[in-house]
């Protein structure tokens, strides 16, 4: 983030400023922001004494309570403005035929048809829309017997909750790219650490092996559930991080499989040939590895355009498999390979993803 301030400002501010260091600490800005918020909500509604004020309270802790991202909060925003808007309409048209008509019987029985349409189209997509619509519904009418000026003071208080949570979703904002980015430079260092103990002949089933895989696994699901909101709010396209998922997960894949075929750890002249043969690989695969962490972490991308001479992963199927070693070759040459491409995806996104 480039922001022209004194050098006296820019310090003061580093820790806010910092995106590594919100990230670390993105609960707590959260709460705070949160906790801000509803102050104001509570001073704005109360200050110019507008009825049911409490609702535009319940309203930011609905659209911002939950979610720290800022790409999910201003998707649930817009979600819940429309529910409101489709559940208030609907409730004080309730609100007027119960008025004139004077048939509580009737009116029960519209709203119940009316929510179970709701709920039918809640389940799905835009399934929290229409939950909302319902809930609304029942804030804005209640039984169909509050008065048309409480429904519309209601409305009015869940629209300005609605702003409020909004203004304050900007307010040291918490991308989930932030998350993505130091989870994928986590996983890459994991990713290097299980390579190093592979190729050093450490046990592949002891305690510290199994923890980082086990650490891996979850940073996948981790990753993969944020990459909505980092589509949205970078503007990289889906099937664009599914391909960086991808080159993940075949690389976790792959130290799975080295971690089995490797030669004995106890076959000392097996393990010296692989060492040798595959000297420039081993360090060729680290380095990638360590770097592309790095660049995520600190946003010094240049490390990705530097051009590496990993073999493509069509030129590792030439390479004849006469033995097992032949075959981890052959692994660890494939490994290099799609390392090499994820380097590659990350320096065409580069200028999305560095914020």
């Amino acid at each position: 983030m480039n922001l022209h301030l004194p050098l006296f400002a820019r310090r003061l501010l580093r820790p806010l400023l910092d995106p590594y260091r919100r990230y670390r600490h993105a609960k707590l800005i959260h709460a705070v922001r949160v906790s801000i918020g509803l102050l104001a909500t509570i001073l704005l509604t109360t200050g110019i004494n507008l009825p049911h004020g409490e609702w535009a309270s319940v309203t930011m802790l609905i659209v911002i309570g939950g979610l720290q991202h800022h790409g999910n909060i201003g998707k649930k925003a817009v979600e819940r403005a429309y529910g409101t808007l489709i559940g208030a309409s609907v409730g004080l048209l309730l609100v007027v035929q119960e008025t004139y008509l004077g048939q509580p019987l009737l009116t029960y029985l519209l709203m119940s048809v009316v929510c179970g349409f709701f709920s039918y189209h809640a389940i799905g997509k835009g399934g929290y829309i229409a939950l909302l619509s319902a809930i609304t519904v029942f804030i804005v009418a209640g039984h169909g017997d509050n008065p048309l000026s409480d429904g519309l003071w209601r409305t009015v208080d869940i629209l300005i909750g609605i702003v409020l949570a909004l203004a304050f979703s900007f307010a040291l904002p918490l991308y989930a790219v932030y998350s993505w980015r130091y989870n994928l430079a986590s996983a890459l260092r994991d990713c290097a650490a299980i390579y190093s103990r592979i190729i050093s002949g450490q046990s592949v089933t002891d305690d510290e092996h199994l923890k980082l895989l086990n650490r891996l696994n979850a940073a996948m699901l981790q990753l993969r559930s944020l990459m909505p909101s980092v589509s949205k709010e970078v503007r990289i396209s889906m099937t664009e991080l599914d391909t960086l998922q991808r080159h993940l997960r075949m690389c976790i894949s792959t130290l799975e499989i080295l971690g089995n075929t490797r030669p004995d750890p106890r076959d000392k002249e097996a393990l010296a040939r692989m060492q040798v043969g595959l000297k420039a690989e081993h360090r060729q695969i680290r380095v990638q590895l360590i770097g592309m962490a790095r660049a995520l972490q600190s946003g010094a991308t240049d490390r990705l355009e530097r051009p590496s001479n990993t073999p493509t992963h069509e030129q590792t199927f030439e390479v004849p498999v006469v033995n097992a070693l032949d075959g981890y070759r052959l692994l660890t040459l494939q490994l290099a390979a799609n390392i090499d491409g994820m380097r590659q995806r990350l320096a065409k996104t580069a200028s999305h993803w560095k914020i």
